[in-house]
């Protein structure tokens, strides 16, 4: 299985692949609801390894993630496009894309006894453009 997470925008990034460990897709309405409710949101979790670079190339992937986590919400660039796919054996089974999408939690995590680094971002949908989100899947990879 491949995950896929490509940030365009400000700086466009794609993570490396070899990074991505884990997605989580959610869609978040209050747990106190008896009813739907019009408070939804939508989530994105990706889990991964923080792995730099041993053939010289100075960009790091994840190191963009950290420094797209500090942008102040007054500027434009905290809000990117983000695109998930996951693929298994050709076949795209999902990919999500979050075209106004913004930090709420980020974190790194290092160890002596592991020998690298964990990542974890929570991305959000901007409230009022959740009808922009696209949810797709069931086809071959290209």
């Amino acid at each position: 299985m491949s995950l896929r997470v490509k940030v365009n925008g400000a700086n466009s990034f794609e993570i490396a692949k070899d990074c991505v460990q884990k997605v989580k897709f959610r869609t978040d309405i209050p747990l106190d609801s008896n009813a739907r409710t019009k408070d939804v949101g939508s989530t994105l979790e990706i889990t991964g390894k923080i792995l730099v670079s041993t053939d010289g190339d100075p960009f790091d992937s994840t190191r963009q993630l950290a420094l797209w986590s500090v942008v102040p919400a007054e500027e434009a660039a905290a809000y990117r496009q983000v695109e998930v796919e996951i693929i298994n054996a050709g076949i795209t089974e999902r990919k999500y894309s979050f075209p106004r999408a913004f930090v709420i939690d980020y974190k790194e995590d290092f160890s002596n006894s592991d020998g690298i680094g964990q990542f974890t971002i929570v991305i959000k949908q901007k409230k009022d453009k959740l009808d922009t989100i696209a949810i797709e899947g069931g086809y071959i990879s290209a």
